[in-house]
């Protein structure tokens, strides 16, 4: 026992030299190929390739059969030695060339709620004539599908990256790898595009009562009330029902239109970061994110107010973007959360 427990020291001081010499080549390969663009061709000087372990015992039988065939001197022997060399170097070649010319582009990532994975979408092309098997994108600890490519044909990968707060995800760096053919190599290639998303605060499980609604009379209501008296048609604003918009304008002058009503009551809240009843900034955050989400979920329209932010009433999506947006970045120095690098 006393042994086993004297190597662990030895084995934290091999882990971190590890670790050190993984950083010193990433920085090394960061400052060769820089920050690459959206939309990358890759190019055959920026792939590398190794042999797997399945390959260097390919290549230590080899070695030993021409040995063998050297102090026999047997013909067949060599024969077979050589076609399996041949094999060797010709899934080198293949293995490489699997990845030249693919093009990789970010396809976007849409935003999360902390502690959920933020799912960023790499789609990748094959411009060629040939198929290009055993296609791979990976980060630290995280791999996407494996998938094939015919020739033409574009695919989207996916890498789910952890989140833990809000703020921004951050992905610096990924990698796309191939195994083909016969895994007795491996080539890849990384990119740096310096992706990132948007991470909502997480909203509370537990919270206060909501504000109160108040009713307003003669403003714009919600599709679930009742009828309302026609008033007139002002220009569309985004985040307005489609069961509002004058559809027969926009046949006859192409212009946007949206329906005014009048004659009725709306009821609305306002969400006040002043007046949450909790001391902790994050967890008044949270509360606020859990009384937009059942806000909207509902489809209530709601209003924002928070340390010189105003976000009149309304409901839609692009209302709750703008308010979890504000709740997201508030009082934040750093925005940036890294995730994880291949």
């Amino acid at each position: 026992m006393s042994s086993i427990t004297s190597l662990y020291p030895d084995f934290l001081r091999a882990s971190t030299y590890r670790r050190a010499a993984q950083d010193r080549v990433r920085r090394w390969a960061r400052k060769r190929q820089g920050t690459d663009k959206p939309l990358t061709r890759l190019e055959s000087r920026r792939i590398y390739i190794l042999p797997t372990g399945i390959g260097l015992i390919f290549g230590l039988m080899a070695l030993t059969m021409l040995l063998g065939s050297m102090n026999y001197n047997n013909n067949l022997s060599f024969v077979l030695t050589f076609l399996l060399a041949g094999i060797g170097f010709v899934a080198m070649h293949q293995c490489q060339r699997n990845l030249v010319g693919l093009e990789i582009s970010f396809a976007g990532v849409d935003p999360v709620f902390a502690g959920q994975a933020a799912e960023f979408r790499i789609a990748i092309t094959n411009h060629s004539k040939n198929r290009r098997p055993n296609l791979q994108l990976y980060v630290e600890g995280i791999k996407s599908r494996i998938d094939d490519l015919e020739p033409g044909e574009s695919r989207v990968f996916y890498l789910e990256i952890p989140t833990e707060r809000r703020g921004r995800v951050r992905l610096d760096r990924f990698g796309v790898r191939t195994l083909f053919p016969f895994e007795l190599f491996r080539a890849w290639a990384w990119l740096h595009m310096d992706l990132t998303g948007m991470v909502y605060p997480k909203p509370a499980d537990k919270v206060p009562d909501a504000p109160p609604t108040q009713s307003a009379h003669g403003h714009r209501q919600h599709d679930a009330r009742g009828e309302e008296d026609f008033a007139g048609l002002r220009r569309y604003h985004e985040g307005d029902s489609p069961r509002h918009v004058a559809w027969k304008a926009f046949a006859r002058t192409g212009d946007l239109l949206s329906k005014q009503f009048s004659g009725a009551d709306t009821s609305s809240q306002w969400f006040d970061f002043d007046q949450v009843p909790v001391e902790d900034v994050e967890k008044r955050l949270s509360v606020l994110t859990r009384w937009i989400v059942d806000a909207d979920r509902t489809q209530r329209d709601y209003g924002l107010r928070i340390q010189g932010n105003e976000f009149n009433p309304a409901h839609g999506e692009a209302h709750r973007h703008r308010c979890l947006e504000t709740l997201a970045f508030f009082d934040l120095q750093d925005t940036n959360e890294s995730g994880g690098t291949p």
